[in-house]
């Protein structure tokens, strides 16, 4: 008996840590929710003015981009790419090969631009407080995880 339960407790930490089916719905129905098209400047806004002031450092990895005036034209438009990006990859998350085919690309990107992969758990830190205070009690931290977890070691170089 104690064998079956250590057994199924271990099928459902695996299960939930792999993002499944449910946890990919939770996660593309709550990003639809807060990448609107009418907020995701907004949106944008909010996270990077957050990542940029806790991680000054990495300012300067924007340079060509205006990093240092996250309200320049240049660095709103470098933003919203990066999160359209994101939001690419999350509407893919149930489609395998195609999601296999945009990390592969996107990974190919950042290691050409040197990208460390810590940035990515720091990029994701950020995401999940940014969507905490947007979503409040609706937000899965545990769904964002695991499938954020699959979408950073996928563009990790």
């Amino acid at each position: 008996m104690k064998l079956l339960a250590v057994v199924l407790v271990a099928l459902f930490a695996y299960v939930s840590a792999e993002c499944n089916v449910l946890e990919r719905f939770k996660v593309k129905h709550q990003w639809q929710e807060v990448f609107t098209e009418k907020g995701r400047t907004d949106f944008s806004l909010k996270f990077w003015k957050e990542f940029l002031h806790d991680h000054p450092d990495l300012v300067a990895l924007f340079k060509r981009v205006h990093g240092d005036n996250i309200y320049s034209p240049e660095f709103q438009a470098h933003g919203i790419r990066v999160l359209a990006g994101l939001d690419s990859l999350i509407g893919v998350l149930d489609e395998d090969d195609t999601l296999t085919v945009q990390l592969a690309h996107l990974k190919a990107q950042h290691t050409e631009r040197g990208t460390k992969p810590e940035y990515f758990d720091i990029f994701g830190r950020h995401l999940f407080d940014i969507l905490g205070d947007e979503l409040g009690t609706h937000f899965d931290l545990g769904a964002w995880r695991d499938c954020y977890a699959i979408i950073a070691a996928g563009i990790k170089p």
